[in-house]
């Protein structure tokens, strides 16, 4: 019964983590701004930073069942 939620916020950070890594890619790959307004290679690190963190929260959470 406890395993539930764990499995529940795993899916959600692999998910966005792996969206975000993902769409993150294609707009560097596309010489496409990240965010507006923000220098493009701060705001594609800091969004390629909060995926990979998204990712390891969704790993945690899964080594915890």
């Amino acid at each position: 019964m406890e395993s539930g939620p764990a499995i529940f916020a795993g899916a959600v950070f692999a998910l966005f983590g792996g969206g975000l890594l993902l769409w993150t890619a294609v707009r560097v790959r596309q010489r496409r701004p990240v965010a507006h307004g923000v220098s493009p290679i701060a705001s594609a690190t800091l969004a390629g930073f909060a995926a990979v963190v998204a990712l390891a929260l969704g790993t945690w959470c899964f080594t915890r069942l």
